[in-house]
C-alpha cells in the first residue's frame, strides 16, 4: 500500500474545546482535533471511524455534518458502551451510530450505503503492526467504500491516505 501525507502540524495546545450540536462542550485532544481537521469532510459525508474507543473523534466529526453520518466501530464492547453513553445527542440527531465489530469482520448491513471516508487512529490492522489482520481489514474496507471513497490512518502530519490501487 502506498500512502501520502494529509494535513499539517498538530496544534500546540493539549486539548481543544469542541462545541456540540446541542450547545454542550467536550474535550478533544489536540492530536484527535488535528486528525478531524485534516479529514476532507463535507456536510453530507458518510464516514467510518475504525477503532473509535470512547467516540471522541466520531463526535467531533458528527458535529461537522449536516446530512452526513459517521459510524464508529470498535472491537471492544466496553469502548462501544462508552461511545454510546458519551454520544447520546449525536446518535439522537441521526448523524452518528456505533457498532461493536472488529474491522476484519466489518460488513455493510443490507441496504446500508458505502462510506466516503474511512479513518483510523492507532489501529494495528491498518498501520502495519498486524499485517495478517491488515489484509483482511483492507478487503472489508474496500467493500464498504462508496465509489471514490478514501482511507486515512494516523502516522502522517497528522494523517496519511492509503492508496487503494495496490
Amino acid at each position: 500500500m502506498k500512502s501520502s501525507l494529509v494535513g499539517g502540524p498538530a496544534p500546540v495546545t493539549s486539548t481543544a474545546v469542541v462545541p456540540t450540536l446541542f450547545g454542550v462542550t467536550a474535550r478533544l485532544s489536540s492530536r484527535l482535533a488535528a486528525v478531524v481537521d485534516a479529514l476532507p469532510l463535507t456536510p453530507a459525508s458518510r464516514v467510518l471511524e475504525v477503532g473509535c474507543g470512547p467516540g471522541a473523534a466520531s463526535r467531533a466529526v458528527a458535529q461537522r455534518l449536516e446530512t452526513g453520518f459517521v459510524l464508529a466501530i470498535d472491537r471492544s464492547a466496553a469502548a462501544i458502551a462508552q461511545a454510546r453513553a458519551g454520544s447520546k445527542a449525536e446518535i439522537a440527531s441521526g448523524r452518528m451510530g456505533v457498532r461493536c465489530v472488529a474491522v476484519e469482520s466489518f460488513v455493510l448491513e443490507p441496504g446500508e450505503p458505502g462510506f466516503d471516508i474511512v479513518f483510523a487512529v492507532r489501529v494495528g490492522a491498518l498501520d502495519g503492526r498486524h499485517p495478517a489482520a491488515g489484509h483482511q481489514a483492507m478487503q472489508r474496507l474496500l467493500a464498504a467504500l462508496a465509489p471514490g471513497g478514501r482511507v486515512f490512518i494516523d502516522g502522517g502530519d497528522p494523517l496519511q491516505e492509503l492508496s487503494l490501487d495496490s
